[in-house]
């Protein structure tokens, strides 16, 4: 079997927009070296080596200095990659985990010491079956205590269905991708408005990432930056961005160079930008 070919740009352009100090790419995975954290048998993809080491690379190179490292469905429930990038640079990064809704509590304060803050929950049909989402609610009690919050990775079109659920839960919620909308149905699709419908919600969050997923048109991705600018405008204070590196499961492989030109569209001010790069994540990660 041939070797996965790596998904990420080892050579990003340097982006034109200047980042504040204290930027923060809010969601990336790292993945391998395999040698060292192997993939599970059973993973969903297995994609190539990404280590921390080219994710950190990519940051200095691009002026980021806080991290959020997600937990990838190809590793699985074992954090152990992730972890270590986070110890690497303790106090500036972070981690969501991947839990079963079994996981006991000494299990996520074993993670919270290594610095994970929050699980994700994955409703895409490429990376298995999920848990009920009411399930999930109620698992969510158990981060009350931890200060954790749900992050919830979600197909577009089960947006209707899971948001009135996430409407209950005891802990904030981060909605990923900008609910992987798909830019060619305009801003009226029913997605997104029951995305914004959901983000009435005060404890409900939002990744203004994925563009490149949502967009049609390929790089610069101006066919998805309407919905990205609509959702810092309308709710600054409660919106995140990440790069989502190293872009697995994409055919064409992104820039991050011009992912990061891309946020001086999303929000065309110094201060909607210090707000959705800095303040948002310092607050909702809690980052020193």
């Amino acid at each position: 079997m041939s070797e996965p070919v790596i998904s990420y740009n080892p050579r990003p352009s340097k982006s034109k927009l200047k980042l504040p100090p204290g930027s923060c790419d809010a969601h990336f995975h790292v993945f391998g070296p395999k040698a060292e954290f192997p993939f599970p048998k059973d993973a969903p993809y297995v994609p190539a080596d990404a280590p921390k080491e080219e994710l950190l690379a990519m940051h200095e190179f691009l002026g980021i200095d806080r991290g959020v490292v997600v937990q990838s469905a190809a590793h699985g429930f074992d954090h152990r990659a992730a972890a270590s990038l986070i110890a690497t640079k303790k106090g500036r990064y972070v981690g969501v985990a991947l839990l079963p809704i079994t996981a006991s509590v000494e299990e996520m304060k074993r993670l919270h010491a290594e610095g994970f803050r929050g699980v994700r929950f994955n409703y895409v049909a490429h990376l298995g079956k999920p848990p009920p989402i009411a399930d999930v609610v109620r698992f969510a009690t158990k981060l009350v205590p931890l200060g954790w919050h749900l992050q919830i990775h979600l197909e577009a079109g089960h947006i209707e269905q899971i948001a009135p659920q996430l409407k209950n839960s005891p802990v904030p919620v981060m909605i990923d991708h900008m609910g992987r909308i798909d830019a060619e149905k305009g801003l009226d699709q029913m997605p997104f408005k029951v995305l914004f419908s959901l983000l009435e919600d005060k404890k409900i969050w939002v990744k203004v990432s994925g563009v490149e997923r949502a967009s049609r048109e390929g790089e610069p991705y101006a066919d998805a930056v309407p919905y990205a600018r609509k959702l810092v405008d309308t709710v600054g204070d409660r919106v995140v961005w990440g790069t989502d590196w190293p872009h697995p499961n994409l055919k064409a492989i992104p820039d991050d160079g011009i992912l990061v030109d891309v946020v001086a569209q999303m929000a065309d001010s110094d201060a909607k930008r210090k707000a959705l790069l800095v303040d948002n994540p310092a607050k909702f990660y809690g980052f020193e």
